[in-house]
């Protein structure tokens, strides 16, 4: 059985899971007769500590990615994918009022094409969205403050606190990786669209 790696710009554990969970949904698509093997690597997304819009979160995902493929290149590393996720904030305005959103971001690549995905967002109550727009506050050490405890970013993240645990961090991150992947897993599809143009 040939052994697969997805290396992943993150050793967090949220982030680990979710890939670990979006690979098991759709690994017999990919590969099924491949042991695929999720490495945990730290690298620097090159944005800041809270991305505050979707281009900014694009980017730091992208760049953590690319970071990793040339971790690999540079170590003779056989790694077969490369999957860099980046949360933040985007903000909109609705009817003349600033509506804030969390986002999670995964950008997936294998060296040679790559391609983005995206969870759903959930809206911030516009107190946590001042601690973090206005004040600089990074949204972990905002969100702990917010709910009264610590280590969130850890556990539930943001996303748990706000969808009262209906929706966590790692779940969301889950989302937008099957969503980086569906080119791969789903070539066919992709390849005939892109006939079809």
């Amino acid at each position: 059985m040939k052994k697969m790696v997805i290396a992943v710009g993150s050793t967090r554990k949220p982030k680990l899971n979710a890939v670990r969970d979006a690979v098991d949904t759709f690994r017999s698509m990919l590969d099924p007769h491949a042991q695929y093997e999720v490495l945990g690597l730290q690298v620097n997304s090159g944005v800041g500590h809270t991305p505050s819009t979707s281009r900014e979160l694009m980017r730091g995902a992208r760049q953590r990615a690319e970071a990793l493929a040339g971790h690999a290149r540079e170590r003779g590393q056989d790694w077969q994918y490369f999957v860099g996720l980046e949360g933040g904030l985007e903000t909109l305005e609705e009817n003349g009022n600033r509506r804030v959103f969390l986002e999670s971001w995964a950008y997936v690549t294998d060296g040679r094409r790559g391609h983005f995905g995206r969870s759903g967002s959930v809206e911030l109550p516009e107190a946590l969205a001042r601690e973090v727009l206005e004040k600089g506050v990074e949204l972990s050490t905002a969100i702990d403050k917010f709910a009264g405890d610590t280590g969130i970013r850890d556990a539930q993240g943001a996303w748990g606190v706000l969808s009262n645990n209906l929706i966590t961090r790692q779940e969301a991150f889950r989302i937008a990786v099957i969503a980086a992947f569906a080119p791969f897993y789903n070539g066919k599809v992709y390849l005939a669209t892109r006939a079809a143009t």
